[in-house]
């Protein structure tokens, strides 16, 4: 039984910390301003020498407010994804990716390695994307749904 549930306690940390990074970064309004101390701009520029993918963030200093909104709702629905079981390897295939940009551009001159944790939500999120979530999920619901209005249809 306790196998069955496995990824669940690992589903529920990744969605409550990207919905409280994502709601974190919206009620932040220094955070989402183009520069100045605390802004999304201000981290741009400081890790953008550092950086395994400077281009990535030329990209983001190009509009970091948008950039900055653009990640913090990607971390609010990543969460809620992953949360409520909703289109859940989508979910978790995006806070992969969030964390890997994080890591290559903002962690990615951290010594050791290991000392920066978004290569570590990386890792965590790979088990996600590969079962997504297979119980207490709407995915499951809704597939269960689709199964019985199938069944019905040829009974």
């Amino acid at each position: 039984m306790a196998s069955r549930y496995a990824l669940l306690p690992l589903r529920i940390f990744l969605g409550v910390t990207f919905v409280y990074a994502g709601i974190d970064k919206l009620t932040d309004s220094a955070f989402l301003a183009d520069s100045g101390a605390g802004s999304i701009g201000q981290l741009m520029t400081q890790v953008r020498d550092t950086s395994a993918v400077p281009w990535l963030v030329d990209q983001a200093l190009n509009s970091p407010a948008t950039f900055g909104y653009v990640i913090a709702y990607g971390e609010l629905a990543v969460g809620l994804g992953t949360l409520f079981g909703l289109l859940s390897r989508l979910a978790a295939l995006g806070g992969a990716l969030i964390s890997l940009s994080l890591w290559l551009t903002v962690s990615w001159q951290t010594e050791p390695y290991y000392y920066g944790n978004d290569l570590a939500y990386l890792m965590a999120w790979l088990p996600l994307v590969l079962a997504g979530a297979p119980y207490l999920s709407l995915d499951t619901a809704w597939t269960r749904h689709r199964r019985r209005q199938h069944a019905q249809l040829f009974t």
